[in-house]
């Protein structure tokens, strides 16, 4: 039996987290040599994390499946990073940035978490602009900023539209950094197959060697966890083709509470899906819904060319339905707007399944070069992917997975309901409720990684000043390594005619249409059906060739699928059970008169967090109340 301990501190917002913080205990400077820590995961929130706790004198063990850090999903983060620096004299502030997630999320999520993650925020950019960010600046040489989804100010930082490359440079410097200095030891071409539990308590993960599968012991103090989401659950997605749910998913089984798995951001601005072989889909930064402007004929099944349509015969549903906001409602809005157009038969494209975004107007106002200044290499690669030139005719777009709000349940520490196990970033649930603004990932990935765990870290290991060397050659490192390798030992023996990849797809697209932008009861329970009769299929016919004891990518996606079937499961359950519509999270039966989300206050406002069973039980739930004093709750509005 599980109890649910947020360890939120008690005052007022705006001290809560100082407050806290002075009262933490630390660990001195010789014991710190004394202590090991695990981090999985080195994209923004895992670097951030390995530099910052090898800066501290800890010694840390860092741990990828890339061959190197600068591979990790991260990259691929392109608008901007969000902080409430005010630059633009808009009467931004902690607070507004504070109000606007916790309004973006839908109320979703707890207040004190998300004041923090603001907090930091001008932390973040600061520390950025020291290790050489190139973000970029305005004629004076000041640091721009530009909106972004859900705003009405401008608070976003960005280096064109390549934010998430330039700033895991940094991190990476200063991860570099601490790998010279000795502090932090890397372990890439590592899949992480287990945490293990002694005495209650993370002291250590199985991982396979990629290239040799080997099944490795490493053992530390404390583990966290920095491995990113499970957006890749859609097989389609804007994530990269190795983003996956199994490093959170072991904590899950070994008891760590799964919290929101169903609230999943679907992305409005993707390169529409251009094949049937296609294995991901490409994102179009949100920023360019600053300039650019979202339509589709007023005519059903209008097929001239976008440049023949004249502006009487457009309908910038956008700006129409949502004036205060226009092109930059948040995500979750945006998508579904997008996709009742195309179910509504206004669509554009071959397929029907894709709306303009459009810079004709900008291009004519502010001049071709400086669209390309602010949005060059997204034009480019636009261009290069669908051989359409946006500067002379409109992008066409349309939504994709791309974020996952749920994550590992965590407490105000940032640890899960497993003792000595964190997680940062993206793998927990903790700051963005049931929806993310753009431009809020990276500040939480490196806010968490830089600036809160280090602290929360510190006080859970002054316990173990005098423990000593973890050893791993205990029964409990036996048996997780045992049963690591049992899994991957029974994959292979299968022996089947069917690819990984061809389940992946499959799946993903029972996920896609089950449990995607829009849900129903009865859909949601013929995708557990479907789900439970191809994992049956699965078991019974997946095809690995090769040996285990080798290079074996085809091995690696089997492991990652069969934990998706477990997965999407759980995100049925818990978009089932709860019978409200909130940000992402959209249930047909539960809507406004106009097609909005209608949130259920009185019997849903709470986090929803999940215990494992057992591989054939119905997982228990369990509920966080969620508290609102400094935000009123209200039904969401971008009109």
């Amino acid at each position: 039996m599980q109890k649910l301990d947020s360890k939120i501190p008690d005052g007022p917002i705006a001290e809560k987290w100082s407050r806290y913080k002075a009262g933490l205990r630390l660990v001195n400077a010789a014991n710190k040599k004394k202590i090991e820590i695990i981090v999985v995961g080195t994209g923004l929130a895992g670097s951030s994390a390995a530099s910052a706790l090898g800066e501290l004198g800890y010694k840390v063990k860092a741990f990828c499946f890339q061959d190197s850090p600068r591979r990790a999903h991260s990259v691929a983060a392109q608008g901007g990073i969000n902080a409430a620096k005010n630059y633009k004299n808009d009467n931004d502030s902690i607070y507004r940035l504070f109000h606007d997630m916790m309004k973006g999320g839908d109320y979703r999520a707890r207040e004190a978490n998300v004041y923090r993650a603001a907090e930091v925020s001008n932390d973040v950019i600061d520390h950025f602009t020291a290790l050489g960010v190139p973000f970029a600046r305005d004629y004076g040489g000041s640091l721009d900023t530009r909106s972004f989804g859900g705003v009405q100010v401008s608070r976003t930082f960005y280096a064109k539209g390549q934010t998430g490359q330039q700033c895991l440079l940094g991190t990476y410097s200063s991860l570099n950094r601490q790998i010279a200095k000795g502090t932090v030891k890397m372990f890439p071409r590592r899949d992480m197959l287990d945490i293990v539990i002694v005495d209650g308590k993370a002291r250590g993960i199985i991982t396979r060697n990629l290239l040799t599968g080997e099944i490795e012991r490493h053992s530390a103090h404390a583990v966290v966890l920095a491995t990113g989401g499970y957006g890749t659950v859609f097989y389609l997605s804007t994530l990269g083709l190795g983003s996956n749910a199994s490093a959170a998913w072991s904590a899950y089984r070994k008891g760590a509470l799964f919290a929101n798995p169903s609230f999943i951001q679907i992305h409005p601005t993707s390169i529409p899906v251009l094949n049937d072989y296609q294995c991901k889909l490409t994102l179009m930064s949100e920023s360019l819904r600053n300039d650019g402007r979202v339509w589709v004929p007023k005519e059903k099944g209008d097929k001239r060319h976008p440049t023949e349509i004249p502006e009487d015969k457009r309908d910038y549903y956008l700006e129409r339905r949502y004036p205060a906001f226009g092109n930059l409602v948040p995500r979750d809005v945006a998508s579904r707007a997008a996709k009742e157009r195309c179910d509504a038969g206004f669509g554009v494209g071959d397929t029907g399944l894709s709306v303009y975004l459009d810079f004709q107007d900008a291009i004519e106002a502010q001049g071709e070069k400086a669209i390309r200044d602010k949005y060059g290499n997204l034009f480019e690669m636009y261009e290069k992917i669908t051989g359409i030139n946006p500067y002379k005719q409109p992008m066409r777009i349309y939504p994709a997975g791309h974020y996952t709000m749920g994550g590992l349940w965590v407490d105000y520490n940032l640890m899960t309901t497993i003792s000595g196990l964190f997680a940062i970033g993206e793998s927990n649930f903790s700051d963005h409720g049931a929806n993310r603004l753009g431009a809020s990932s990276l500040m939480q990935c490196c806010g968490d990684g830089y600036f809160i765990l280090p602290n929360t870290i510190s006080d859970y290991l002054a316990d173990d000043i005098r423990t000593g060397k973890i050893p791993d050659d205990t029964p409990e490192f036996e048996e997780a390594a045992k049963s690591a390798a049992g899994k991957v030992q029974r994959l292979m023996a299968v022996k089947g005619k069917q690819t990984a990849s061809s389940f992946h797809k499959r799946f993903g697209k029972i996920m896609w249409d089950h449990c995607g932008m829009r849900r129903d009861a009865d859909g949601l329970k013929k995708g557990v059906e479907l789900i439970n009769e191809l994992e049956k299929e699965f078991w019974e016919d997946i095809c690995i060739p090769g040996s285990e004891n080798d290079y074996n990518q085809e091995l690696e996606k089997a492991l990652k699928v069969a934990d998706f079937f477990e997965v999407g499961r759980l995100m049925c359950e818990d978009a089932l059970q709860r019978e409200e519509s909130c940000g992402a999270h959209f249930r047909e039966e539960h809507q406004t008169g106009t097609g909005e989300a209608k949130r259920n206050d009185a019997d849903f406002a709470y986090v929803g967090a999940w215990e494992y069973q057992g591989a054939k039980e119905k997982p228990k739930l369990y509920k966080e109340p969620l508290q609102f004093e400094f935000v009123e709750l209200k039904e969401r509005s971008y009109k």
